[in-house]
């Protein structure tokens, strides 16, 4: 019998429909998938399973009874969001067990020793390695990752756990503890929904599966029933080709930019080239340097030594203003905190980048601002209602295009992307590919940091790996077998069977 059942949900928005007759079962001790590309429906649903939104007509039932008429109900339904969503300026203890009234702490004065003694089971029990007094700001984003999750177990009503993307910032060795807590949850009775573009992940640890796709239901079933083929075309409403490849066609030997001994505080001595009508790949688990490199080029890091040249000009170090006016750009894996401005519209978004083609005496010329943003839209193909529509009501897929189409409305010289893909869907992932490889062969210097090898052999013309802050070795991607890409990433000679990232 399902603990939770929703049936016919349907929810509207002003001039379009979210979610159009859906139905859902979920069952104690199973983890069920939640499939669906960006924008099928899925953040919609889990707002309403949630309490966070309410729907236009259907209904949900939890444990038989119907949370509308009894709102506590929701309290049995935790979920982990796919963006970082913690206290930064507050502790990695006082994070765990907000809020309070779910973790048995309401009522009564706070005493933080207690806080700090009771969390280090739940620290331990997800591998995290910080201080449960350090102030979550200073801890690695794997580290907030899992704690987020650890902090929906502290919910003592809990008997549903839905996971967006869990591991979108997770080493495979952070993914599989992460497995092996939701293991114990199962065998404790609860039920899990897990949501990821990750097939792999997917197909091992889900029982069961429902796919959405546009709004509406197209089919449920268990996993062990269905092929990766055939759950992608349930999703896309089409197939797409595995082996396609993304890679420029013909890189050239012009140098655009040259490193040499840069060093900072987590790496040292980075000294690489990025040549035209490449893409150049940095891979590495996290927390080997690869993004606190890019940084340092882009000047939002400090580098402590080392210098960098541009088309043969000297470039300055650790001034991000120079580095946009030089014509560089720095994509964040964390659209929310560093891509976006989540409470503008997505004209407003894209329009920042456009004020030297819309300004003019009196001001910003309302019709030309108007038709730059919609050139951008439909050159990147970005899905949305309309561009007063806000940014962060849009899917991942859609903001992400819409940050790199901002991008390019500057003309930029070199852009490096780190992990432009985390959380999207499989057929936007391709098409922020095709967009990557145009841009290589266009003339633009592109620097893709992944944590996924499937990407970067896709992707890359080259591959950059590093591990504790070091460049362990460059390859072809052509010819390069995934066993020594592995083992440059982990700095070992290790076998992909043993080792492996996302």
């Amino acid at each position: 019998m399902a603990f939770l059942e929703a049936s016919g949900l349907g929810r509207d928005f002003p001039g379009v429909t979210a979610l159009n007759d859906v139905d859902l079962k979920l069952e104690l001790g199973r983890t069920h998938i939640l499939a669906g590309e960006n924008g099928a429906g899925k953040s919609t649903l889990v707002k309403i399973l949630t309490g966070t939104d309410q729907q236009s007509r259907g209904q949900v039932l939890i444990d038989g009874r119907d949370p509308l008429e009894n709102p506590a109900l929701f309290d049995q339904v935790s979920y982990v969001p796919q963006e970082l969503n913690l206290f930064q300026e507050m502790s990695v203890a006082e994070n765990l067990f907000m809020p309070f009234h779910r973790t048995g702490f309401a009522g009564r004065i706070v005493n933080s020793s207690i806080l700090v003694k009771e969390a280090r089971a739940y620290l331990d029990r997800f591998g995290i390695e910080a201080d449960p007094r350090a102030l979550v700001k200073h801890i690695s984003v794997s580290d907030q990752q899992l704690l987020q999750i650890a902090r929906a177990c502290t919910n003592r009503n809990m008997k549903v756990l839905i996971l967006d993307e869990p591991t979108s910032s997770l080493t495979r060795v952070e993914v599989d503890r992460v497995f092996r807590v939701i293991d114990d949850l199962l065998k404790q009775g609860l039920a899990i929904v897990f949501i990821s573009h990750k097939m792999e992940e997917v197909l091992q640890i889900g029982d069961d599966y429902t796919v959405l796709r546009n709004g509406e239901w197209v089919e449920s079933g268990l996993i062990n029933d269905i092929e990766e083929s055939d759950l992608i075309r349930a999703m896309s409403g089409r197939d797409l080709s595995f082996q396609e490849h993304f890679r420029p066609q013909a890189p050239t030997r012009d140098k655009i930019m040259e490193v040499r001994g840069l060093t900072g505080k987590r790496f040292g001595d980075i000294s690489f080239d990025l040549y035209r009508g490449e893409i150049l790949g940095f891979a590495g688990l996290v927390g080997a340097g690869r993004s606190e490199v890019m940084q340092a080029i882009f000047g939002f890091l400090k580098a402590k030594e080392g210098r960098i040249s541009v088309e043969g000009q000297d470039w300055t170090l650790g001034d991000t203003s120079l580095s946009v006016k030089g014509g560089m750009l720095y994509l964040s894996e964390e659209r929310k905190l560093h891509g976006i401005f989540p409470l503008l519209s997505l004209r407003e978004n894209i329009g920042l980048s456009l004020f030297s083609l819309t300004c003019g005496p009196a001001g910003i010329n309302g019709t030309a601002e108007r038709d730059a943003v919609q050139k951008v839209i439909d050159d990147y193909d970005i899905k949305a209602a309309s561009m007063a529509k806000r940014i962060s009501q849009l899917s991942g897929g859609n903001q992400q295009k819409a940050i790199i189409g901002r991008a390019m409305a500057t003309r930029p010289r070199i852009i490096i992307f780190d992990e432009p893909t985390k959380g999207i869907d499989i057929r936007t992932k391709s098409e922020i590919y095709r967009i990557m490889c145009n841009l290589a062969e266009e003339g633009v210097g592109v620097i893709l940091v992944s944590s996924e090898l499937n990407e970067l052999k896709k992707c890359a013309n080259r591959i950059i790996t590093m591990h504790s802050g070091a460049i362990t070795g460059e390859f072809d991607s052509t010819d390069t077998n995934n066993e020594t890409l592995v083992g440059a990433i982990f700095g070992t000679e290790a076998k992909t069977d043993e080792c492996s990232i996302q």
